[in-house]
């Protein structure tokens, strides 16, 4: 999660898995009646719940069974030469703080930036995310040809006019 510096309420920006944290982080705010310290929140690919619905739910048996058997489980990385190391206590704790079950409140307006060829967070994921955020301003980009990380020089426009949009409404 990255947040502005400044004196006033944050825009709290997050990717992936940052996106599911920020909007954790919103909702423990608007629990605490701080929600006015949060400006906005601009997720990119968020990764809402990805224990359960993009990792748990998506594994073969043995996968899982290495998970709670020897307590982890490891797979090639497609972005490190490190594997990706998925734990029985990353699986335990996500389930803890699932948000897909019901309508998801953040108190302040969201954007969400996804790509359409994103193989790692469905552009269907990002859609059911924007479907339970109710009550609060919404809006959902979709990039026809964008990836996951959406890195190009045309993604990073995107996100720097949305953040320049929220900056000016806030």
């Amino acid at each position: 999660i990255i947040r502005a510096e400044s004196k006033g309420p944050q825009i709290l920006l997050g990717s992936s898995m940052g996106g599911w944290l920020a909007l954790l982080a919103a909702r423990a705010l608007q629990q605490a009646r701080e929600g006015g310290r949060v400006a906005g929140l601009i997720l990119i690919a968020p990764a809402v719940d990805f224990t359960e619905a993009l990792l748990w739910e998506r594994l073969p048996e043995d996968a899982r069974r290495a998970i709670m058997e020897e307590g982890a489980w490891r797979r090639r990385s497609a972005y490190s030469d490190e594997p990706d190391v998925f734990t029985r206590a990353l699986i335990e704790d996500g389930r803890k703080h699932l948000l897909f079950g019901g309508m998801i409140r953040t108190g302040c307006p969201t954007v969400v930036l996804q790509g359409m060829r994103d193989e790692d967070v469905p552009y269907a994921h990002a859609l059911a995310l924007v479907q339970r955020l109710g009550g609060d301003p919404a809006t959902l980009t979709l990039i026809k040809d964008g990836d996951h990380r959406l890195s190009r020089p045309q993604d990073l426009e995107l996100l720097f006019a949305a953040v320049e949009r929220m900056a000016e409404a806030g």
